[in-house]
């Protein structure tokens, strides 16, 4: 198959379309639920880092009516899509995608002008990762010069005091995590993504903190993805083909 061949698809039950790349990194649920958990308020500016083709930051235009959002992300040819997407689902007069790399942003991007952050990094540290034979799938996958503490230090940069900075990783990497936002960010909620309710450790996390706020951490109960019979449950359910919010 050729990387550069594109489909066609859809998120949110049809009210998104998405076009992205056939071969490589496709996108499953994990940006659409970090969309759901951003608590975004209509006439709000939010930054997705690292936004790929597009699907989180427009889960959240179509979600949450009149905010806008920016996204920065290194690969041109996903910037094109996410822009390209933007037109296609009539949100590019709410959402553009500029090309560009977070330790060296582009300079419209202020710090602190940001209501908002979120971001999907990539979940895999370059040394524990198999690398992909399709180059974009590896660079949305595996660190590559921005590692995760740099990362979220960025995303932090670009959130003005008081907002929040939302991202959903590896569970397995919550330390990691948690030490970028110390002695930054307070009022921290990690909320772990059970695959089934049956004791099953949690694979993946949404982790929210807000800049410069001192409250202390709280654990959440999490969300349960699948019923025993692999259904996604109701709740999930909603969030994907409804666009509900998810409530941290």
């Amino acid at each position: 198959m050729n990387e550069s061949e594109i489909t066609e698809d859809a998120l949110l039950g049809g009210r998104v379309r998405l076009n992205q790349l056939a071969a490589g990194y496709r996108v499953a649920i994990d940006p659409v639920l970090l969309a759901a958990a951003v608590p975004a308020r209509p006439g709000e500016q939010v930054l997705d880092v690292g936004s790929g083709v597009g699907a989180a930051a427009l889960c959240l235009a179509t979600r949450v009516t009149d905010c806008r959002v920016a996204g920065l992300e290194l690969q041109r040819s996903l910037a094109r899509l996410a822009n390209d997407n933007a037109k296609l689902n009539g949100l590019d007069d709410r959402v553009m995608v500029m090309e560009g790399d977070l330790l060296h942003p582009p300079p419209r991007l202020a710090p602190g002008s940001f209501d908002h952050v979120m971001t999907n990094p990539p979940h895999l540290e370059r040394a524990s990762g198999t690398v992909s034979p399709f180059a974009g799938k590896s660079a949305a996958t595996l660190e590559g010069t921005a590692q995760l503490g740099a990362w979220l230090a960025f995303c932090l940069t670009m959130t003005r005091p008081g907002g929040s900075v939302t991202l959903i990783h590896r569970a397995d990497r919550l330390e990691a995590v948690l030490a970028a936002f110390h002695r930054k960010a307070g009022e921290i909620v990690v909320f772990p993504l059970w695959p089934m309710a049956d004791g099953r450790a949690a694979r993946r996390v949404i982790v929210r903190a807000r800049k410069d706020i001192a409250t202390p951490t709280r654990l959440a109960f999490g969300l349960v993805l699948h019923e025993s019979d692999g259904r996604f449950t109701e709740t999930v359910e909603a969030i994907l083909r409804k666009g509900a919010a998810l409530e941290l």
